[in-house]
């Protein structure tokens, strides 16, 4: 019966070691396909004012920044929620005023899922929206309709019965539609500088300037130099701080369901300290026995501390193996395929030697704990008579 007990306790953290690798490798590939994501849409460094929430990138600091060696493209980028009609829908999106360098220079035309990334058509400016936005309005590139903006004027006169003098508008033909992450995709729609500027009634006031770097380049060193041109009244940041709060809750995430699958473990392991306690009893007679020919009391306990742990580390041995099998049939074959429309077609994995390294020590612990407070039992039921 002891021996049964023993070998469902071994089963169980098979099971749950190997449960905490393939769930935490499974999470290691979701956390960097949404960062693959950002990364791809953007920039490497962000410039924007403490102070205003518009700025105009003239003067010497930033002419000084542009002719930095490390920048690759420095564009000017405009934002602001607007008002929208497309036929007889409309609604409330956030343009994204950039130059025509914009598509060439990032990798945004990588997500156009319809038509081209083209802000002009010759003479004529074009808009490209995220397909949230496209859906809202029920926008398709080929239809011949124009995108109408509106803003509120800051010159013109406040009239209830005209919104000519009230609102600035703005006219744009659909060149495409992009598809990066749900909420991006429902918020902005990319327009020319040129055109935002005269909805904003601006002159060359940017909300941001988007830095990507070259190759190679060492971007905190250039972060730094670039915050050192600028100066206290302009933040500079890279993409990590640009997203804090994402990946500070995938990092807490990912601490959680660590925590949580281990608190399963340590369920687990009442089976061996319940296996181990049961066989202590039924070894009384053998423990009095090695006590009578001179064996150490120190001797006898390191006995069944080997014998709980062994069972442990047997658990973790097999599912240290199946785990890490699993995962690599996963993350090369991609055998589980991903329900549903997304953006990739199997569920990603990426195997950590660190999440396998704190799976261990974790297991390997609590296995040692369940080991050792048996022991406990024979210092009061039996030493100490």
């Amino acid at each position: 019966m002891i021996n049964i007990i023993s070998l469902i306790s071994a089963c169980g953290i098979t099971v749950g070691t190997c449960a905490l690798i393939v769930v935490l490798s499974v999470y290691n590939g979701f956390e960097g396909l949404i960062k693959s994501v950002y990364n791809s849409y953007e920039p490497d460094l962000i410039i924007t004012s403490d102070s205003a929430k518009t700025f105009s990138p003239v003067g010497e600091s930033f002419d000084k920044t542009k002719k930095l060696n490390s920048i690759a493209y420095f564009g000017e980028v405009l934002e602001e929620n607007v008002f929208i009609r497309y036929r007889d829908e409309e609604s409330v999106a956030t343009i994204k005023g950039v130059d025509n360098l914009y598509g060439n220079k990032t990798n945004i035309s990588k997500f156009i899922i319809d038509g081209d990334f083209k802000l002009y058509q010759g003479d004529l400016e074009q808009a490209i929206p995220g397909r949230g936005v496209a859906v809202n309005i029920g926008l398709r590139v080929h239809f011949v309709d124009p995108i109408y903006m509106y803003y509120p004027s800051k010159t013109g006169n406040i009239s209830f019965f005209s919104g000519t003098n009230t609102f600035n508008q703005e006219k744009l033909f659909p060149s495409g539609v992009f598809s990066i992450e749900q909420n991006i995709d429902k918020k902005f729609m990319f327009v020319p500088i040129s055109v935002a500027r005269r909805l904003l009634e601006y002159d060359d006031d940017v909300t941001s300037i988007e830095i990507f770097l070259k190759k190679g380049s060492d971007e905190s060193t250039v972060q730094q130099e670039i915050q050192n041109i600028l100066g206290p009244n302009f933040s500079v940041k890279n993409r990590f701080q640009q997203n804090e709060t994402l990946y500070k809750m995938m990092k807490s995430e990912k601490l959680t369901i660590y925590l949580i699958l281990i608190f399963i473990l340590v369920i687990i392991s009442c089976n061996v300290f319940g296996s181990l306690s049961m066989l202590i009893f039924e070894k009384r007679g053998d423990i009095e026995t090695l006590r009578a020919i001179g064996t150490r009391e120190r001797t006898i306990k390191r006995i069944f501390i080997t014998e709980g742990w062994l069972i442990s580390l047997s658990g973790i041995i097999i599912g240290v193996v199946i785990g890490v099998s699993l995962c690599l049939i996963q993350q090369y074959f991609g055998v589980i395929p991903m329900p549903g429309n997304f953006i990739v077609d199997s569920y990603p994995v990426v195997l950590n030697l660190y999440d396998i390294l704190i799976t261990v020590v974790g297991v390997g612990t609590i296995g040692y704990i369940a080991a050792r407070l048996p022991v406990i039992i024979i210092d009061s039921t039996i030493f100490k008579k």
